[in-house]
Parts: C-alpha cells; sequence; structure tokens
C-alpha cells in the first residue's frame, strides 16, 4: 500500500465523551428534530430553510452568522424552519482546494484531521449552545457522520456520492432527514434509486460492525442543477422540472414525497446573487400548482456574512473560501421576502 500510516484516531464515542451535548442541549436538538420532521411528514406546512456557508471555515464568523439567523427565526417561525448550514468537509472535483475543517482546521494551515475532528465537533455544540439551532452539514465521509450524529438535525449526500453505495445505506441508518442530490450529470433516476435505497433496511458492515438498519422514510430529493456533455450548467428548479419529479414520485411508491431545492450551484451557475430570483420562482410555482405545493419542502441558500467568496490567505472575514455566497444584508432580506410570499 502506497500510504503512509501517521496515527489512529479517535473513536467517535471518544470524542463524544470529551465534547458531550448537556441535556438541555439534547432537549433542544429533539424539539428542533421534531419541527424539521413534521415538515416532511407533512404534519406542518412551514417552509425549510436550509441556509448557511458553502463551507464553515472559521468558528467565530460561522457563530455570528448563525447568531444573525437566531434573530431572523423569532420572526419568521409561524412560516419558516431554519435549519444552518454548518458543512466541515467539502468534496473537491480533482482533490484539489480547501477540504473542510475537518482537513484544516485553520485554513491557511497544513492539515490536521485530530484538530479537525475536534474543532467540528465543537463547532456543532455551541451552535446549539450559543442559538439553540442544530444545524446542517454533508455526509461526505459516511463513517466520520458518527462523530456529529447526536449534533444534527439534517443531512446532505452530495451530487458526487449520491451513487456510492455506503453513503445510500448509512442514509438508512439514520433517525433525521437526509437530502439526496441529483448527480452532476443530471440523471434523476440515480437520485431516485438512492432515496429508495435509503428507505430501506440493510445489513451491512459499518465502522467495524455488523449493523442492521432500519431504512429512513425522511429520505428525499434535492434538485442542484447539472452540467451538460459541454459542462455548461443546466437548471432543473423550473415549474417544469418540478412537475416532473412530482409525476417520478407518483410512480416511485416512496414514503413522504419531498424534495430541498439548491438555489445555488447549477441551478444558478454559482451566481450566487441569483438565489434570491430563484426561490422565489420556486414558490410562485408552488402558489400556482397544488402538486407542487405538496411537493417541495424548502429551499438550500448558500449565504455567509459578506457577498462573494476569495482565497483563504485574502482573510476577510465572513467571506467564503469556497462557492460564493449570498451576503447577510441580501440574505435577511431574501428571508423576510420568503416569508412575506409563503
Amino acid at each position: 500500500m502506497n500510504m503512509i500510516f501517521k496515527r489512529e484516531m479517535p473513536t467517535a464515542n471518544v470524542i463524544q465523551e470529551m465534547y458531550p451535548l448537556s441535556e438541555a442541549m439534547r432537549a433542544k436538538k429533539k424539539e428542533n428534530d421534531e419541527a424539521v420532521q413534521a415538515i416532511f411528514t407533512g404534519k406542518s406546512s412551514r417552509l425549510l430553510l436550509v441556509i448557511g456557508p458553502c463551507s464553515a471555515d472559521r468558528e467565530d464568523a460561522v457563530l455570528e452568522y448563525i447568531g444573525r439567523l437566531r434573530d431572523v427565526q423569532e420572526k419568521v417561525k409561524d412560516r419558516i424552519v431554519i435549519v444552518p448550514r454548518i458543512y466541515t468537509n467539502k468534496p473537491r472535483t480533482t482533490g484539489d482546494g480547501y477540504k473542510g475543517m475537518l482537513h484544516q482546521p485553520d485554513p491557511t494551515h497544513s492539515p490536521d484531521l485530530l484538530r479537525g475532528l475536534l474543532s467540528i465537533r465543537k463547532l456543532h455544540i455551541d451552535a446549539i449552545g450559543q442559538t439553540g439551532f442544530s444545524c446542517a452539514d454533508e455526509m461526505l465521509y459516511p463513517e466520520n457522520h458518527r462523530y456529529l450524529a447526536d449534533c444534527l438535525s439534517y443531512v446532505a449526500v452530495g451530487a458526487r456520492s449520491v451513487e456510492n453505495q455506503l453513503h445510500r445505506l448509512t442514509a438508512s441508518g439514520l433517525d433525521i432527514p437526509v437530502g439526496m442530490k441529483n448527480p452532476t450529470g443530471g440523471d434523476l433516476q440515480v437520485m431516485m434509486n438512492s432515496i429508495k435505497a435509503a428507505q430501506h433496511s440493510h445489513t451491512f458492515v459499518y465502522s467495524g460492525w455488523e449493523v442492521q438498519s432500519g431504512g429512513n422514510a425522511m429520505a428525499h430529493a434535492i434538485l442542484r442543477g447539472y452540467s451538460n456533455k459541454h459542462g455548461q450548467s443546466v437548471p432543473n428548479y423550473h415549474y417544469e422540472d418540478l412537475r416532473f419529479l412530482y409525476d417520478l414520485y407518483g410512480e416511485s411508491g416512496l414514503k413522504n414525497p419531498a424534495v430541498i431545492v439548491d438555489c445555488n450551484h447549477a441551478n444558478s451557475g454559482k451566481l450566487f446573487d441569483q438565489q434570491p430570483r430563484i426561490a422565489l420562482e420556486i414558490l410562485h410555482s408552488m402558489k400556482v400548482n397544488a402538486d407542487i405545493r405538496s411537493l417541495v419542502k424548502g429551499l438550500m441558500i448558500e449565504s455567509y456574512l459578506e457577498d462573494g467568496c476569495q482565497k483563504p490567505e485574502d482573510g476577510v472575514y465572513g467571506r467564503s473560501i469556497t462557492d460564493p455566497c449570498l451576503g447577510w444584508e441580501k440574505t435577511e432580506r431574501l428571508i423576510y421576502d420568503l416569508a412575506d410570499q409563503f
């Protein structure tokens, strides 16, 4: 093997014991989980908003951003449930670039995965303790999910991972909603197969154990656009796309038909300032078609304190170092617009 085994990593149980959730935090997460799950089961008609930085790069800026979301959440709580994004590991198409706080707790320094594990757990715990939000993260590495499993209220499986069997099987054992993104090539049947696999029970090897999952009835679709054979971004959030997905669900026999629409990535062509327009267009589609209204459970927005993106070494506080994000003023205005029009 062409690998150097540098050090043995502590298990998830050890990390959880080092940074435990208090009883008050556990109770708050349970309350948050129930609010989110009620949207997917149809018990609540509120809109889910999964919103936050493309990647969590520094604890102070992320917690300030989430603290601002808390103030907004209180004003729109009758119509919107906010789940902040704290994405602590990032897929890189070519393997190059910042891979997230798990790998580099300091983006300007070399990778340090032990420090990274401690940093990402502390960040998620501090979010609950300081703001009352249990957040969303991407399940990029299924084996690592256990380090954060007791902190999260929502999980996404990315476009590059949705065909991976271990992602599908792990999702089937989670007790929170898991969103399956359409793959980068746009094949919706791949996404639907992933949802079907996640809703089933499975027996498999996980973290050195033979485990049996119970199936996750809240596994659902995320539409994020795709790239065509020429590498051009193609959106899939329009009325016709949502109607087509509704029909796919109707043929599938899947439980709790649902979609979260990602307003950035290929749906915006990574033009971050188009997210408000896209979000409001989706709400319009929901208004004019009852089937679409029943299917669309929420939106995903990439947003941070400052507009745009930067290189890690630029050091602008609250500006994304991965994909460009919507700044705070535009974000706050968008949330209020969504509440007014939903």
